[in-house]
C-alpha cells in the first residue's frame, strides 16, 4: 500500500480506502493524500469536504480512482 500512497501523492490522484476508526467503525472515503509521515497520512478527505489526519495503521484498504470529479 505504501508505493499506491506515494504513486496517487507524486500524480495528484485521489483514492478510495477503507478506514477503521478509533471505535472501530468502517467507512469508505475519497482522500487526495497532501503528506505521508511514517504513522499518518494528511489528506483532503471528499466525504467529510475537510483535511483529515488518518492513521495509516487503520487504512484497511486502498484503490486509486481517476474520476473527472475528483479532479483526476
Amino acid at each position: 500500500m505504501d508505493y499506491l500512497m506515494r504513486k496517487a501523492i507524486e500524480e495528484g490522484t485521489p483514492l478510495k480506502i477503507i478506514y477503521i476508526d478509533r471505535q472501530s467503525r468502517l467507512s469508505e472515503r475519497i482522500i487526495t493524500i497532501e503528506a505521508i509521515t511514517p504513522t499518518h497520512v494528511r489528506a483532503y478527505c471528499y466525504t467529510k469536504r475537510a483535511l483529515r489526519m488518518f492513521s495509516r495503521e487503520n487504512i484497511l484498504s486502498a484503490e486509486m480512482i481517476r474520476d473527472r470529479k475528483y479532479g483526476a
